[in-house]
């Protein structure tokens, strides 16, 4: 595509954006000049692992293409761009194809004079064959965004019209980004020497900033160097943050506009605004399952989490992931910490030693035996009131008498020392088991201790939709003290520490997947545990000294486990198995 000369009024017009321009007209689907048809590919598509890139412009026939966007595989995501005339391939097939909503952005290189950015701790590269197809795949998963298949990136390397780009975490070797790119030229001969953006993702748990806009930045340079002449990208309309990285970048809106097969994937742009209610992500992620499956949806108390789902003539209340098969006696057990120990210990099962705290209790006598003990209250969640790796006396009498303001009854527990480990049981299944670590903040060298804990903890609450937090209060000040650092201390460059003891997803702690990694003993405990408990749906909390191994012991049981932030594995999708079989993929 080739810009207008300001200094010359009679130089030919090929910008295709230009409504006064109409020798544009033979970059949008039709057949290019006899000149360029010895390179141009005809109805071309290029593979990006998570699906199908469709270059409209490369068909002749709007028929042909509405077909070829129809043969998307199950599970991937087809994209057909720089189509002409939309809504006529629409027409085609309008119950199996719709417009997407997004917004397509491009950069014209001549226009742009950025350089790449250079983070500390953070190398840019290209994927190699040997990295860990899975991490990168998580990272999307976190997303909502759909992986590639696999074996994909060792394929990648061998096509010159796909470039995948990785941030690498220096220290640990672990891939915190990704982004692909796509070289039009290389992938059909474009004569418009164009290139586009795709799968831009950065890992949530990461620390450090601008890493996607560093990704962003080092493919420009290398399209750039290659001789392309812009770079594309499609954004959803909604997604804000990614629409002011590229207009700072220097993006700029064009007409472009793609066409996608209606699936179970992109169900929510098709199906019509959401149900009135902003509800919570745990809610909210079953409420999403709920309507890619044609279940109707009815917010009860959006602040509060409920809701009812109907199919069939059949209806269940809900609140997040408790639901009416969750029976009273069940969530009473649960409930209560000390009642739960009891049923887990009965089953056989392994638990810490606890008591209950009443006045006559030696507090003294049960530091004297475990050194270091847990105090929390009988009822509560979200590490609300629970006290971790107390070693003095004092300490432990402060926490019972904060803890006995949100309940009246209160336990000392034994501290035993492991992987923080949730498992989720649904349905007597294990279906997602991850491991949960405390808040923690790295040093810049420059920022003190309380603004790394304030910068750290917008960025968890952005990855979760506001509801991981890093709370700067006592148990936070006792945590970094605890480290012989003060909040109003620089922590120094490189410097990690931990600023919560608990690993609660509400106080900042991060999730990791560790579901394929389990060792059978540990989801035996748990199926058993659920059934002592006689419970559908449960969160269980267990202590290990390795996921990989036998040892363990269970702390909680959770009547309403948080089934968000546990991709890539089907928690809600399982959870909507329970409530209504029928509507099983299996079944359709």
């Amino acid at each position: 595509m080739e810009n207008s000369d300001e200094n010359s009024s009679k130089k030919e017009c090929n910008n295709p954006y230009d409504p006064n321009c109409m020798s544009s007209l033979k970059h949008w689907g039709e057949p290019p000049p006899e000149s360029e048809t010895n390179r141009l590919t005809k109805e071309a598509t290029a593979d990006c692992g998570w699906g199908r890139l469709i270059f409209g412009q490369t068909f002749s026939d709007p028929e042909k293409l509405a077909d070829v966007i129809r043969q998307e595989e199950r599970g991937r995501r087809d994209i057909a761009m720089y189509v002409r005339d939309p809504h006529v391939v629409i027409s085609y097939a309008p119950q199996e194809l719709f417009l997407d909503p997004s917004i397509t952005y491009r950069l014209d290189f001549q226009n742009y004079s950025g350089k790449c950015l250079k983070i500390h701790g953070i190398k840019i590269r290209e994927v190699e064959s040997d990295d860990d197809e899975a991490a990168i795949n998580a990272i999307y998963h976190a997303w909502g965004m759909v992986p590639t298949y696999e074996g994909f990136y060792s394929n990648a390397l061998q096509n010159t019209a796909i470039t995948v780009l990785v941030a690498e975490e220096l220290n640990s070797g672990t891939i915190v980004g990704a982004i692909t790119g796509v070289d039009h030229f290389q992938a059909f001969g474009d004569p418009d020497n164009g290139s586009s953006l795709w799968a831009l993702a950065v890992d949530k748990q990461c620390r450090i900033p601008r890493i996607g806009e560093t990704l962003v930045r080092e493919l420009i340079l290398l399209f750039m160097e290659k001789g392309r002449r812009f770079i594309d990208l499609s954004v959803m309309y909604t997604n804000k943050e990614a629409k002011a990285l590229y207009n700072k970048l220097g993006f700029k809106q064009v007409p472009v506009y793609c066409i996608k097969t209606k699936n179970y994937i992109n169900e929510p742009l098709f199906t019509g605004p959401e149900p009135d209610g902003k509800v919570n992500i745990y809610a909210g992620i079953i409420i999403d399952e709920a309507r890619r499956r044609g279940i109707g949806i009815e917010i009860l108390d959006a602040e509060n989490g409920f809701f009812r789902l109907s199919f069939c003539g059949r209806s269940v209340t809900c609140r997040e992931s408790l639901s009416e098969l969750t029976s009273a006696v069940a969530m009473s057990r649960c409930d209560d910490k000390a009642v739960t120990r009891k049923v887990l210990e009965g089953a056989g099962l392994k638990t810490p030693s606890q008591v209950v705290v009443t006045e006559s209790t030696d507090i003294k006598a049960f530091l004297a035996t475990y050194s270091s003990v847990v105090i929390k209250p009988a009822k509560g969640e979200q590490g609300e009131g629970v006290y971790v790796d107390l070693r003095k006396e004092n300490d432990v009498k402060y926490a019972i008498a904060k803890a006995s303001q949100l309940c009246d009854k209160v336990i000392m527990e034994e501290y035993v020392h492991g992987e923080d480990l949730r498992i989720i049981v649904i349905d007597e299944e294990v279906v997602a088991a991850a491991v949960r670590r405390p808040a923690s903040i790295c040093g810049t060298g420059t920022h003190s201790i309380a603004e790394l804990i304030e910068k750290q903890s917008r960025r968890r609450a952005k990855a979760t939709r506001g509801e991981s937090k890093i709370p700067l209060d006592e148990e936070t000040q006792r945590c970094v003290e605890s480290e012989e650092y003060s909040l109003d201390e620089i922590l120094p460059k490189g410097k990690v520490i931990r600023v919560r003891k608990t690993a609660n997803l509400h106080t900042g702690g991060t999730i990791h997947d560790v579901t394929s990694s389990l060792h059978p003993n540990l989801i035996e405990a748990a199926i058993t545990g659920a059934r002592e408990l006689e419970i559908p749906v449960v969160g269980f909390d267990f202590l290990v000294p390795s996921v990989e191994g036998e040892d363990y012991v269970i702390i909680e049981a959770n009547e309403r486990p948080g089934l968000a932030n546990h991709e890539p594995q089907p928690t809600a999708e399982k959870f909507i198995d329970l409530l209504f079989p029928q509507t099983r993929l299996s079944a359709q």
